[in-house]
């Protein structure tokens, strides 16, 4: 992306979590459980692709535990984009208005 000429403002989840009201209000009508990271092992342990926690308590694990989180999260105007999606990141770039992006990893 940045090869691209887009400009990103990056955040270390490892080093400034985000909380659950910055989760709530990224995830927005979202389907929740698309943030979730599979290859996560607490995910994997706890079976969540079969038994998904509900919302509430998804958004209140990613906010203690960061690694539960799907990343990048790649932000641009009111689009998202979720992981490693080489197209979805290529269309933010070419389509964006606006070359500054944000990006949590």
């Amino acid at each position: 992306m940045l090869e691209r000429g887009a400009e990103l403002q990056a955040r270390d989840l490892a080093a400034e979590p985000l909380s659950a009201e910055e989760l709530d209000a990224l995830i927005g009508a979202r389907d929740y459980r698309q943030f979730l990271n599979t290859r996560n092992q607490l995910y994997r342990e706890e079976n969540m692709a079969e038994h998904p926690p509900s919302r509430a308590e998804a958004i209140r694990r990613m906010a203690r535990e960061p690694n539960l989180i799907r990343r990048p999260i790649v932000i641009s105007g009111g689009k998202i984009v979720l992981g490693y999606n080489e197209p979805a990141l290529e269309g933010l770039v070419a389509g964006g208005k606006s070359k500054k992006k944000k990006a949590v990893r």
